[in-house]
């Protein structure tokens, strides 16, 4: 079969990694991809956010058998409806069930609804409103941007000063575009043994009725050492998560994860696809903090390359309803993905930056933000290059992904020395 993965970043070039062990897959093809989905798949430029041009393609090209919908604003837009339209098989959530993550306040009020336990939280669509709850509550406290924010729409103030700052940031200086029009506030949740609280990231294969949680991976969000500087798309991740264990995964099964797949069909929104759970442990038990709809960046890069199971036979078991025929199965040990970006990610950056590459070891490359410029490697965006390593255990797969970081440059590239360092026991 010939399959089409939608995206161009690190999470598609991961995607295709692990579809391409798969013997049923004859050709793979990604829209528009990037310069290294471009060595295993064929790269076609098309505007994925044109639905229109996505269906005129799939038309044109009937040889292509299977569509993989990966990034969170087609989903929103609804493309898996579109193609099923013309009868072509996908697998991503339709738009109705992407609403998960589209939406911040619909997240909410479903886990409200049917009792998942998440953090206190009111939603506002008026700034003199939000601003008197704000005061009220006082800080620490969390912003977060209704719509989507490319990962970025979340500001946690720790003082009343911030809040008001990021209020008027998100609902009068539109610093996310729309996706501010309206707002989640919500309480800080504080964790166990860390401020604010220890966060682990469970991604789930989900039919719509069986759910089935992947390995555990944590996020490093803000772009530098120690958790200092801004919010961005991720800067790196390992797995599995330090503090996760059998009884944490069952209370996450029975109090989370399942119930919100059935609260999604109770409304009528039934999801198939990757469902992401952003949980946080604290001293009132396993939460909620966020919804994705899709896999998560760069939480993918570390979570794939331990799957023994052929991705696209789970893939198509989504598709089906047939997930609960399928054992899927996880490589032992650890994996860590080191973020390189470009220097001034997540602001403002300079594109088109020459890069070298030496010797890696055994560890595998994931392009982000690259391009080919006649001939050669350059910088196409604020994260650039993902160096993934696999090890007996975290400290054994960072200290092999760093070494092969070494070997890697361009004029103002930075990463983070801290991937994987965070939230040891004891």
């Amino acid at each position: 079969m010939n399959v089409l993965v939608i995206g161009n970043g690190g999470r598609e070039h991961a995607v295709l990694q692990a579809l391409k062990k798969s013997p049923k897959i004859d050709k793979l093809y990604c829209m528009k991809g990037n310069a290294g989905t471009a060595e295993i798949a064929e790269n076609v430029n098309v505007d994925y956010m044109n639905a229109e041009a996505v269906k005129k393609f799939a038309l044109e090209n009937p040889q292509i058998d299977y569509y993989v919908v990966t990034p969170d604003d087609p989903l929103a837009a609804g493309l898996v409806d579109e193609l099923e339209s013309i009868g072509k098989r996908c697998f991503g959530p339709n738009k109705a069930a992407a609403q998960i993550e589209a939406s911040k306040a619909f997240a909410k009020e479903l886990m409200h609804k049917y009792g998942i336990p998440t953090a206190k939280s009111a939603t506002f669509d008026n700034y003199g409103d939000a601003l008197d709850y704000v005061r009220k509550e006082g800080a620490p406290i969390v912003l977060k941007a209704d719509g989507l924010a490319l990962g970025k729409g979340v500001l946690i103030c720790e003082t009343l000063k911030q809040a008001e700052e990021g209020l008027k940031e998100i609902m009068l200086d539109k610093t996310f575009g729309s996706a501010g029009n309206k707002i989640v506030v919500e309480e800080c949740m504080r964790g166990l043994k860390y401020t604010p609280g220890e966060e682990v990231s469970v991604l789930c294969f989900t039919d719509g009725n069986t759910i089935v949680p992947m390995l555990t991976s944590c996020d490093h969000k803000r772009a530098f050492d120690g958790d200092k500087g801004l919010n961005t798309g991720g800067m790196g991740t390992f797995s599995p998560c330090p503090f996760w264990n059998e009884q944490l995964e069952k209370e996450v099964y029975e109090t989370i994860l399942l119930p919100t797949v059935k609260a999604m069909n109770a409304e009528g929104k039934p999801f198939k696809g990757c469902l992401y759970f952003g949980l946080m442990r604290t001293d009132k038990g396993m939460k909620v903090v966020e919804y994705n709809s899709r896999f998560g960046d760069p939480e993918t890069q570390v979570v794939l390359p331990m799957l023994k199971t052929d991705l696209f036979e789970i893939f198509q078991a989504v598709t089906d309803g047939t997930l609960d025929k399928i054992k899927i199965e996880w490589e032992e040990g650890a994996c860590v993905c080191v973020v390189l970006a470009s220097g001034g990610y997540p602001v403002h950056y300079q594109k088109g930056k020459e890069i070298t590459i030496g010797d890696m070891g055994d560890c595998t490359l994931v392009h982000a933000g690259t391009a080919l410029k006649d001939g050669k490697l350059v910088t196409n965006g604020g994260r650039v290059l993902g160096v993934v390593a696999k090890g007996e255990n975290v400290e054994a797969a960072r200290k092999k992904a760093y070494a092969a970081v070494k070997n890697i440059s361009w004029e103002g590239m930075y990463c983070r020395s801290d991937i994987g360092v965070k939230y040891r026991e004891g």
